[in-house]
């Protein structure tokens, strides 16, 4: 299917078409790597509202199988949780290869038999830490013998990405300084970072290759983010007040950087690794 056509069976178009077909065209994007084949089984990890999840259902075709897995409960996200859009997704004409599991944690599941590959798109930052993302990475190796992986770079290649790179870095702040402990961002993994951990888990990585990232909102939800999470860390009764300290100073540069609305997105990355 094209962008569009792919877009338009996501809860979220409703509420942003342009935002969501240019999170499809992305994931079309990444996926061209990875090429998943007719009749795949494939286990994507940290699915949120599945706009991986629909371009990989549509790729492995009437015979194939996506298991969309993710820790967070069905009544997380906005506008759209993530319960409510993977079920409209799961109504829609690629239903029937979908199979949604919320509140599965793949690095304590036990792994199940019969898949070929295992997904992991740009979630590793919402990882606690990095021995949590390893122990994720070894229990990959019982799902499936593939992996194909893809996060966002922290290391901008034009100024006008640093805005959204000051914002991940804030919350990321907050929550190891201990000011807040709900959101997303947590860890924002370098790629240097991540080939290093797969290669520790047993995983043998392939090129890793830059994917486009034109037109994506992400540097703004981010920055949005970042305000609301550093406005309750003001707001909360005891503070280390260092940790408070440092971080209006970030969210003072961040200001300084931040356009109102369009906001250049951080580069992105692939990697496909094989057991």
């Amino acid at each position: 299917m094209t962008p569009e056509a792919l877009a338009a069976l996501m809860a979220g178009h409703a509420h942003s078409p342009a935002a969501q077909v240019a999170q499809t065209a992305h994931r079309l994007a990444l996926a061209a790597h990875w090429k998943p084949r007719p009749g795949a089984r494939l286990v994507e990890i940290g699915c949120g509202q599945g706009d991986t999840t629909a371009v990989l259902a549509d790729l492995v075709g009437l015979t194939g199988h996506v298991l969309a897995t993710d820790p967070g409960p069905a009544d997380y996200g906005a506008p759209v949780t993530l319960g409510a859009s993977l079920r409209h997704l799961a109504a829609g004409p690629l239903g029937d290869r979908v199979e949604p599991r919320l509140g599965l944690d793949l690095a304590t599941a036990p792994p199940e038999p019969g898949f070929d590959a295992v997904v992991l798109a740009h979630c590793s930052w919402y990882v606690a830490d990095a021995a949590t993302l390893r122990r994720l990475l070894e229990r990959a190796r019982d799902w499936a013998p593939v992996l194909h992986f893809a996060e966002w770079d922290p290391e901008p290649s034009a100024p006008g990405q640093l805005a959204h790179l000051l914002a991940v870095r804030l919350q990321a702040h907050l929550v190891a300084t201990g000011l807040r402990g709900d959101g997303n961002i947590r860890t924002p993994f370098s790629r240097p970072q991540i080939l290093r951990l797969l290669a520790e888990t047993g995983w043998h990585a392939g090129p890793a290759v830059p994917v486009p990232t034109d037109g994506l909102q992400d540097a703004d939800w981010e920055i949005d983010a970042a305000r609301y999470w550093l406005e309750e860390a003001r707001a909360q009764g005891e503070v280390p007040p260092h940790a408070l300290d440092l971080a209006e100073s970030e969210a003072d540069v961040l200001a300084a950087c931040a356009r109102p609305r369009g906001n250049a997105c951080l580069p992105a990355w692939t990697v496909t690794a094989t057991a």
